[in-house]
């Protein structure tokens, strides 16, 4: 018999390259200022099949089985299929109970429901088997910042910072969790991650933004710089309009924060952090109670 384990990862590989497909830049502001929604992939939707294929007619081990539900999983929820995605990470779990990724997904699953204390049980989790697992660290202080323990979050964004200083994406989510706690000593440390960026990543325009270098139309107009496609504008968008509308929600203006979150939203790039907690924010500025959809999860 063929080996099932080198067959999938030769599926997966050729399957989940993305399509290089180059795209003029918008002739006018309005058109890149309006996110157009991304489609899914056609070959994520093949994987999902042949995935789901493999799983009902191929003989395979508890820990094979564990792994395709696994990735089936992260394609549902890099779909959006966030449901579906939550089932299979935790049938992923059962088979596999050492499985550090699936415990992660549980976990933002749990943060995305409002269910924080099962949020941290899964990050701590992934965190026992896997100590230098470093997006466990963003997740849970992600987590610790929606629930209001801001204290706790720091710790957890300081350690992801330090696993990768030059990030802006880390040095944002610590700035934002030390806002809730003393706007000086966030705009002090700011300031100093500030010296560790790369002031060619166009990224770093975030961070500078949020220090007050440059203005919300400079941020906007710089994410046309060096574009090369569709995908790329929507995952800057996806990024830009999140954190204008934090900082809106900072300044006391939910009404502008809640329409950013919705172009957030519009951009359909569900695997990105930005866009999975957007619609948490509109609840929390709606002051919504979330609905903790756990059942499947037992």
């Amino acid at each position: 018999m063929v080996s099932v384990k080198t067959g999938i990862v030769a599926l997966l590989l050729a399957l989940l390259t993305l399509n290089g497909c180059a795209s003029s830049q918008p002739s006018s502001s309005a058109a890149w200022l309006t996110p157009e929604p991304l489609a899914v992939p056609y070959r994520t939707e093949l994987a999902i099949a042949r995935l789901t294929e493999i799983l009902q007619r191929a003989e395979l081990t508890e820990e094979q089985s564990a792994r395709l539900y696994y990735d089936r999983g992260v394609m549902y929820d890099s779909a959006g299929l966030r449901s579906l995605a939550r089932l299979d990470f935790m049938r992923a779990l059962r088979l596999k109970p050492d499985m550090a990724d699936a415990y992660n997904f549980v976990g933002i699953h749990y943060t995305l429901n409002g269910s924080f204390d099962q949020a941290y049980e899964a990050f701590d989790s992934a965190l026992e088997l896997a100590p230098d697992y470093e997006y466990a660290y963003l997740n849970r202080g992600i987590a610790l910042y929606y629930a209001g323990r801001a204290d706790l979050a720091v710790p957890d964004f300081v350690r992801f910072l330090e696993l990768r200083p030059a990030d802006p994406y880390r040095v944002v989510w610590l700035y934002l969790a030390e806002s809730d706690i003393s706007e000086a000593d966030a705009n002090s440390r700011l300031s100093a991650n500030l010296a560790t960026l790369d002031a060619d990543d166009w990224a770093t325009n975030i961070p500078r933004f949020y220090h007050g270098d440059i203005s919300e139309q400079q941020l906007l107009n710089s994410v046309l710089d060096g574009l090369s496609s569709q995908r790329l504008l929507a995952e800057r968008l996806c990024e830009v309009y999140f954190y204008l509308a934090k900082w809106h929600e900072a300044k006391q203006r939910p009404e502008k924060a809640i329409n950013y979150y919705k172009k957030v939203l519009a951009t359909n790039v569900y695997e990105f952090v930005e866009h999975r907690y957007a619609r948490l924010e509109i609840a929390r500025l709606r002051g919504e109670t979330l609905a903790g959809e756990t059942d499947e999860f037992h």
